[in-house]
């Protein structure tokens, strides 16, 4: 007993070490980290933002998607944009979830690229993706937020801790709640952050259980809208038998009110179930969070200010600050 009281003890204290040492690094970032060593950095983020979502608006949701992809694997690091190495693991982006529907990582490395030809070694990857999530964000809604930067890149990336750490399409919201706890993120947090769902596309295998297979009772899940599956099927086909290859390229978008602009008419479609994915729908069909899914649809002007403090809180997590990890001079590969 007395061993096993000891180990609790040595348990809880190393957490608490661990819990203060990230909340240190957070603590570290400051908004115009880059004012005096590269003071163009962010101003060269914005237009290469504005100049990929002015031709492909869908690449708001991919750049906004991409830092949460970042932050919630190894913390927001850039490990994101690691490319696999011969006789390494595979990388994070090379994962299912990420590859082929994680877009933007042209966008990165054209304004990483503009950055080291005025500043060399100084502006990291990291906080390129946590800028272009800003900016995004202000082009795709309206919804700007200063950006505490300072973080420095990783040097890991392991497609086997994505599925380890991301929420999934099939998620409950009981589910999704324990995946934000574990990043020290409330239940409210991830309710107002599903609405980036607001814009960007889902491919059909993320959520054609639902139209086609969705458990022995119900062919069709019955929470989502009739009419709306009916259109659904129109765009997806069933899946292919079992060892077959199905479509893994056709999308679908998240929100066809107003698929382009970052706002709450996400709320409003969960609502009149029309959630496109069952991590969508579940927030509206819980006790436990259907009440703020309602508030956010009554309240856009709310929901942006807290989606703005989200993300700040989001870009935080397990930072590398100081002297920890590197700047890489290439976003793609390790110094």
């Amino acid at each position: 007993m007395a061993g096993s009281k000891l180990h609790f003890i040595g348990l809880f204290s190393f957490m608490l070490s661990c819990s203060l040492l990230a909340s240190a690094s957070a603590a570290s970032l400051k908004v115009g980290f880059y004012a005096q060593t590269c003071p163009s950095a962010e101003t060269i983020v914005r237009k290469a933002v504005n100049e990929a979502v002015s031709r492909y608006p869908a690449m708001a949701a991919g750049l906004i998607r991409m830092h949460f992809h970042d932050c919630f694997v190894r913390g927001c690091d850039a490990s994101v944009l690691l490319k696999s190495l011969p006789g390494n693991p595979p990388a994070e982006r090379d994962h299912p979830a990420n590859n082929p529907s994680l877009r933007g990582f042209e966008v990165i490395d054209e304004a990483k690229a503009s950055i080291e030809a005025l500043c060399p070694g100084t502006v990291s990857c990291a906080d390129i993706i946590a800028f272009a999530a800003r900016d995004s964000a202000y082009t795709a809604g309206g919804i700007y937020y200063a950006v505490p930067s300072g973080r420095r890149d990783g040097r890991v990336s392991l497609s086997d801790e994505v599925l380890q750490n991301l929420p999934t399409p099939f998620f409950n919201a009981t589910q999704l709640a324990q995946t934000f706890a574990r990043k020290g993120m409330s239940v409210d947090e991830m309710v107002t952050l599903s609405g980036a769902h607001s814009i960007g596309v889902a491919h059909c295998t993320s959520f054609s259980n639902r139209l086609y297979s969705f458990n022995a009772t119900h062919p069709q899940d019955p929470s989502l809208d009739p009419n709306y599956a009916a259109f659904l099927k129109t765009r997806c086909p069933p899946p292919p038998p079992a060892g077959a290859v199905g479509d893994v390229t056709t999308t679908v978008l998240l929100d066809v009110v107003t698929p382009y602009r970052l706002d709450n008419k996400y709320y409003s479609e969960l609502r009149h179930r029309r959630g496109l994915l069952t991590s969508d729908q579940t927030l509206m069909d819980s006790a436990s969070t259907s009440r703020m899914v309602l508030h956010n649809k009554r309240n856009g002007a709310g929901w942006s200010r807290k989606f703005a403090r989200a993300m700040v809180h989001m870009g935080s997590l397990d930072v590398l600050t100081g002297h920890q990890g590197e700047i890489r001079r290439i976003c793609t590969l390790p110094n």
